[in-house]
C-alpha cells in the first residue's frame, strides 16, 4: 500500500510541474486531462503527507523515550505517542479506503426510472412520493433535474417516469437506490383503515457521452404520436411525442416532455444510449439478466431493498440493516445519512475483497 502511495506522490509532483507550464503542452485537451488527474490525486497525497509527518513525530517521541534522561519530557512523550499511534492507525485505514478502485461512472449524471409495481393505484401513488423524494434530494445537493417521460394515472400516481439528474457526484450517491422499494401504509383509497403493502421499482443508470455508445441509424425505429396527459387529455395536438425502439436489443424509450419533436428525440436518444451502455456492459460480463433483475426486481412486494413503514414512521434499508425513525424528513429528501451508510458499507466490502 505504501509503495503505491509513494508512486502516487511522485506522479502528483510530476503533474504539478507539468500543469504549471501549459505552454509546453500544445494539446489543450491533453492538458485538461492532466489537470483532472492532478485534482483526483490531490486529496490522497495530502492525507499521505499527513501520514508521513505523523510518522516523523512518532519517531521523535520514541527517541525521547529511548533516551530517558529527562523524566518529565519522557512522560509527555509517552502520552503523545499513544495519541499519535491512534491517529496513525485511523489515517492508515483512511488511506486504504482512498486507494480502493473507483467506479468510473461515479462522476456521471444519472438517468432514473420509477415504475409502479405490485399494489395497483397505491403503488402508483407511492411512485409519486419517491419521485418527489429524489427531486428534493437533488435540490438539497443543488443538482439539475430534467424530465424525460412522465406517465401518470388519473389520480396522479406514477405509472412510469424517467428523468435526468445532473450534478457533481450524482451517480456515486444515487446508484444505491436501484431496486424494489416497499411501502406499508393505509392508502388514500382504503375506506376501512387497513394497512396495505405495495411496491415501486427504481432503476439508476449512468448517463453516457456520445463517445461511449454508437447507435447505427438502421438499428432504430422511430415512431411519433400525440403526447397524452392525466385523464387521457392531450397535452398538444401535434405528434411531438417520440418512441424509439432499438431493434437489435428490443429496448424501447419514449419521451413526451417537450412540445418540440426534435427536443423529445434528443432526450430519448440520451436515455437510449444510457440503457444500451448498461445493457452491453452487463452482457460483456455475461450477467445482464441477473444484473437487471438485481436492480429493479419484478416489482413484487417480497423483493425489496428498502421498506417505508408509515404507521411506525420508519424507513429500513435491508441491505445494511439500518432503520431511521425519521420517515417524514426522509421522504422530504433528507437521505444523506442512509446514503452515506450505504457508501461506507460498499467501501468496506471492497476493502474486505482487497484483503483476501
Amino acid at each position: 500500500m505504501f509503495e503505491k502511495l509513494k508512486k502516487l506522490k511522485e506522479r502528483f509532483i510530476e503533474l504539478t510541474e507539468l500543469i504549471s507550464k501549459p505552454e509546453i503542452i500544445s494539446d489543450r485537451e491533453q492538458w485538461q486531462k492532466l489537470v483532472k488527474e492532478h485534482s483526483s490525486l490531490e486529496e490522497t497525497v495530502a492525507e499521505y503527507d499527513k501520514y508521513l509527518a505523523l510518522c516523523d513525530t512518532i519517531a521523535e517521541c520514541e527517541e525521547i523515550i529511548a533516551d530517558g534522561s529527562d523524566a518529565e519530557l519522557t512522560m509527555l512523550a509517552k502520552e503523545e505517542l499513544s495519541e499519535h499511534n491512534q491517529a496513525k492507525a485511523k489515517l492508515t485505514e483512511q488511506l486504504k479506503f482512498m486507494l480502493l478502485p473507483k467506479d468510473p461512472n461515479d462522476d456521471k449524471n444519472v438517468v432514473m426510472e420509477i415504475r409502479a409495481g405490485t399494489g395497483g393505484e397505491e403503488a402508483s401513488l407511492f411512485g409519486t412520493n419517491l419521485l418527489r423524494m429524489y427531486m428534493r434530494y437533488a435540490e438539497r445537493n443543488r443538482w439539475k433535474i430534467e424530465e424525460i417521460d412522465m406517465n401518470y394515472t388519473d389520480l396522479g400516481g406514477v405509472k412510469e417516469v424517467v428523468f435526468l439528474i445532473s450534478g457533481k457526484g450524482a451517480y456515486s450517491k444515487l446508484k444505491y437506490e436501484s431496486g424494489a422499494h416497499r411501502v406499508q401504509r393505509v392508502p388514500v383509497t382504503e375506506s376501512q383503515g387497513r394497512i396495505h403493502t405495495s411496491a415501486a421499482t427504481v432503476a439508476v443508470l449512468p448517463e453516457v457521452e456520445d463517445v461511449d455508445v454508437e447507435i447505427n441509424a438502421n438499428d432504430i425505429k422511430v415512431d411519433t404520436y400525440r403526447a397524452g396527459g392525466a385523464g387521457g387529455q392531450y397535452v398538444n395536438k401535434t405528434e411531438s411525442a417520440i418512441r424509439i425502439t432499438h431493434l437489435p436489443t428490443g429496448l424501447v424509450v419514449t419521451c413526451q416532455d417537450e412540445k418540440s419533436q426534435i427536443k423529445n428525440r434528443e432526450k430519448a436518444m440520451k436515455v437510449l444510449k444510457s440503457k444500451l451502455y448498461d445493457y452491453y456492459r452487463s452482457k460483456a460480463d455475461k450477467e445482464y439478466a441477473d444484473a437487471r433483475k438485481s436492480q429493479v426486481g419484478s416489482g413484487d412486494r417480497s423483493e425489496r431493498i428498502r421498506t417505508y413503514n408509515f404507521p411506525q414512521g420508519r424507513v429500513t434499508d435491508h441491505r445494511i440493516n439500518m432503520t431511521l425513525y425519521s420517515l417524514d424528513a426522509f421522504m422530504d429528501g433528507d437521505m444523506g445519512q442512509m446514503i452515506e451508510a450505504l457508501q461506507l458499507a460498499s467501501q468496506n466490502a471492497l476493502l474486505s475483497e482487497a484483503d483476501e
